[in-house]
């Protein structure tokens, strides 16, 4: 039996204004937990600093004031500056991204400072076998071998975690420290320098990565003044991090494998319900982020001085683990870890300076500890309970009222005879109200059927 409703009202499209709120006050609440976090941190930072300082309380806020300058001279300050914090961000894009896309399926990934040493080993190992190779083959090989190592060494863990049901959090400490250890034999044994020990032979020039200036200085420097490389020594690889921002936000995006890894990672019990392969899953995003994180070692070693690998030194090398608190700090999302590995890597290239002021370069790991602890406890959340609707970035969500129909519309709409509904003119009806199609005489007798029976 047909049943004929009223014919819904198109909305007409609002003013730009009305249409630029909803997304103003998405990204707004989006980064205001990170934001808060940053803030809050710098806040107590400062407090420790003030505390721990001596002279009258005159001095030691001069004291905080010369720490926070000293961070953003060091990190931001001049061209110098921010060529070295590039330096430090190129392979914390890589490492963050490795953390975040197993954050996105649920895993913690501990694992990236394993996996950076073992990407760039294999790309040392390939430099040093094939040097006599030109750069245009050299280099993609040295990339490919350390996307392939740091995907098995991350694979390892995932087969683990889907197979064995071995946490992801133990495998990865634990192969970490195996990762550091192959690769000092081998630095100290069958790749070590004839003429030093402890290191490998530096990279032929064929396969190092040039600095940024050095291209400009060949292409644009024909008719502009000509910059140092030496002083902004930032090289192309952080092109190549870009580009992998780009491919981790298509993949977690952009694909289906992205939305099962969402999913897996919301709940994995609807997930296998759902028909998603976990198990896959799991190995293929550990494998993912061992690529991203092998990369990582790679460009570091292909595009920095001294251009060798050097025992003892990975295990000290904290990119790994500063690229967990800039995943979280950005909310695994791409753009968020590109800001986060900016911090972190800012807050890394001004502890020299911090150190030269008088200030302990140890203010920079509170800082970072600071940030993690702010993400970690979620004080914005608890703070938007208390606060009124107009000071919130997300205001509460009343429910819609149901739409109605008056009298006058439902006067061209035959009734149900069978239902009589009584109408007022002046009280709004249901839109629901039950209505049919009306009646068809019978052309064979003098009674009516229903239409279609």
């Amino acid at each position: 039996m047909a049943m004929p409703t009223l014919p819904r009202e198109t909305s007409q499209a609002g003013p730009p204004a009305a249409r630029f709120q909803p997304w103003l006050r998405k990204y707004a609440s989006a980064v205001a937990r990170p934001f808060f976090a940053v803030v809050l941190a710098i806040l107590i930072g400062g407090i420790v600093i003030l505390f721990t300082s001596p002279g009258s309380i005159g001095d030691r806020f001069g004291t905080v004031t010369s720490a926070y300058s000293a961070l953003w001279t060091g990190s931001f300050g001049s061209w110098f500056s921010l060529s070295n914090t590039l330096i430090k961000v190129t392979p914390l894009i890589f490492a963050s991204l490795s953390v975040a896309i197993s954050f996105r399926a649920g895993l913690f990934n501990i694992g990236a400072a394993g996996q950076i040493v073992i990407g760039a080993m294999a790309a040392d190992i390939v430099a040093l076998k094939f040097h006599a190779w030109p750069g245009w083959a050299l280099i993609p090989a040295m990339l490919l071998a350390s996307i392939v190592a740091g995907a098995i060494w991350g694979a390892i863990v995932g087969f683990l975690k889907a197979w064995r049901g071995a946490h992801e959090v133990v495998t990865t400490i634990m192969l970490n420290w195996v990762a550091f250890y192959v690769t000092d034999y081998l630095i100290d044994g069958p790749f070590t320098s004839p003429g030093g020990s402890n290191q490998t032979n530096s990279l032929p020039t064929q396969a190092q990565l040039p600095a940024i200036v050095t291209v400009y200085n060949q292409t644009l420097g024909h008719f502009l003044p000509h910059l140092d490389p030496v002083q902004y020594a930032v090289d192309v690889s952080l092109f190549l991090a870009l580009l992998a921002l780009v491919v981790y936000w298509f993949i977690s995006k952009r694909t289906a494998f992205g939305y099962e890894i969402r999913v897996l990672g919301e709940n994995p019990k609807a997930a296998v319900y759902a028909g998603i392969p976990a198990k896959r899953n799991i190995l293929l995003v550990m494998a993912i982020a061992g690529a991203f994180a092998g990369l990582g070692g790679a460009v570091h070693l292909m595009g920095q001085f001294p251009y060798q690998m050097i025992a003892t030194t990975s295990r000290i090398d904290q990119t790994g683990f500063d690229a967990i608190g800039a995943s979280l700090l950005g909310m695994n999302t791409a753009v968020g870890v590109l800001f986060g590995s900016l911090l972190f890597g800012g807050l890394r290239a001004a502890s020299p300076l911090v150190q030269v002021s008088g200030i302990s370069g140890d203010i920079v790991l509170i800082l970072e500890a600071l940030v993690l602890f702010c993400i970690a406890s979620e004080f914005l959340p608890a703070l938007r309970r208390v606060l009124p609707n107009w000071l919130r970035f997300t205001p509460r969500q009343t429910r819609p009222e149901p739409a109605r129909a008056t009298a006058t519309d439902l006067a061209t709409l035959p009734v149900d005879p069978l239902t009589p509904v009584p109408i007022d003119p002046l009280t709004p009806v249901p839109v629901d109200v039950r209505v049919v199609q009306p009646l068809e005489e019978n052309a064979g007798g003098d009674g009516a059927s229903l239409k279609g029976e």
